[in-house]
């Protein structure tokens, strides 16, 4: 079955190393705390807000041991007004027996207001 991951986190700064090191935070955690190993990993779609242009934060899935040859792909978030601003989103498509409610969907730094309702303590999982 192939299942979702989610992820989302927030830079400050338009800066490539920034967007690059936040982005690798992220995908570490997500799989971190879902076991994901690249085997499974049908594709990532990687999605930033038109704010965001100094680098592609796919780089960051390069720098993961055993990634290489995981498909990924960058594309823009519709410009919704009022909308979380620096902000850079993951969908992990990955082969899992994990049912839906397993799933740890990560949010970090200001994207934990994305879905408040996943949010669970430090350490236990989304964070």
């Amino acid at each position: 079955m192939i299942r979702g991951v989610r992820g989302a986190t927030t830079v400050k700064q338009n800066r490539a190393e920034e967007i690059v090191n936040h982005t690798h935070s992220l995908l570490e955690e997500m799989i971190d705390e879902n076991g994901i190993d690249p085997e499974q990993v049908a594709s990532i779609q990687i999605s930033t807000t038109e704010d965001l242009n100094a680098t592609f934060p796919a780089k960051a899935v390069r720098k993961i041991e055993g990634w290489t040859f995981v498909p990924v792909m960058c594309m823009r978030e519709i410009p919704v007004p009022q909308s979380l601003e620096r902000c850079i989103r993951v969908m992990m498509h990955v082969n899992t027996e994990m049912n839906q409610k397993e799933i740890r969907h990560i949010y970090q730094h200001e994207a934990k207001q994305l879905r408040p309702d996943l949010i669970q303590e430090e350490g236990k999982g989304l964070s």
